[in-house]
């Protein structure tokens, strides 16, 4: 083996991220949403007519993961889709009423899991967990260019 497994960090990440995945999805169960529909809706509140694609960004899934969300989205009422006055190729995504409620009660559920995390750290602690994490990200983006 190249690397002692009590060295190796990416399981310990991957736990951690997939723990809080199932807890933000048992939150926002109740509210009758899947964690990527949560987070495009919450995408939509603060930045109303996104296209799919930036949402898919925004999401940080592929835009074929998003086209799939937003219909499911949009058959239950929660999105309204409509071309974009400039730029017909592209659609504007907003919320319905029935989203922005749906948003609501997810949220109020989802933001317990959020705040329960926060309290663990310091704000200064918060702050270099973030900067440990980006750290992590770019590692990882420049061992995946040296492959």
């Amino acid at each position: 083996m190249g690397m002692p497994a009590d060295e190796r960090l990416g399981l310990d990440i991957k736990r951690t991220e997939q723990a809080l995945i199932a807890a933000k999805q048992a939150a926002i169960r109740p509210a009758g949403l899947t964690v990527p529909q949560y987070a495009a809706l919450f995408a939509l509140a603060g930045n109303p007519g996104m296209s799919g694609a930036a949402l898919a960004r925004a999401c940080l899934v592929t835009p074929q993961a998003m086209t799939v969300v937003l219909k499911n989205l949009e058959e239950r009422g929660f999105i309204e889709r409509s071309p974009h006055p400039w730029h017909r190729n592209v659609l504007e995504t907003l919320l319905t009423e029935a989203g922005r409620a749906a948003l609501e009660a997810a949220d109020e559920r989802a933001v317990v899991v959020e705040r329960a995390i926060a309290a663990e750290f310091s704000a200064e602690e918060r702050k270099i967990l973030r900067d440990l994490l980006a750290r992590c990200g770019e590692a990882i983006a420049r061992a995946a260019r040296e492959l």
